[in-house]
């Protein structure tokens, strides 16, 4: 992870959000130019800022640090509905995404 990374994956998630620089900088209540800083990696947020930040995007500060994760809202969908399954539908659950994720390969 290089010094860029926060400001890219801002970026990166507030695109998948499909909101601009400036209307992020609306909502949180901060000024246009503060958003613009920390996307070109000018500088970093504060903690409080990056809590806020992460809350806004709808990721948790570990999504925000795993850029592997996409379809965070999917997958937390999925999450929710796995915690529901009795141990026969997690296996055959399993089953299929193991077989899934072979024909991807």
């Amino acid at each position: 992870m290089d010094k860029n990374f926060i400001g890219e994956r801002i970026s990166e998630l507030r695109l998948k959000k499909n909101v601009s620089e400036y209307q992020m900088s609306l909502d949180l209540g901060k000024n246009k130019s503060n958003i613009q800083s920390l996307t070109s990696g000018r500088s970093l947020p504060t903690m409080q800022s990056f809590l806020d930040i992460c809350d806004y995007l709808e990721v948790t500060p570990q999504q925000f640090f795993d850029s592997e994760l996409h379809n965070l809202p999917l997958i937390d969908k999925a999450t929710d509905l796995m915690k529901q399954l009795d141990d026969e539908d997690m296996l055959a659950l399993i089953s299929m995404l193991n077989r899934l994720a072979l024909k991807r390969k």
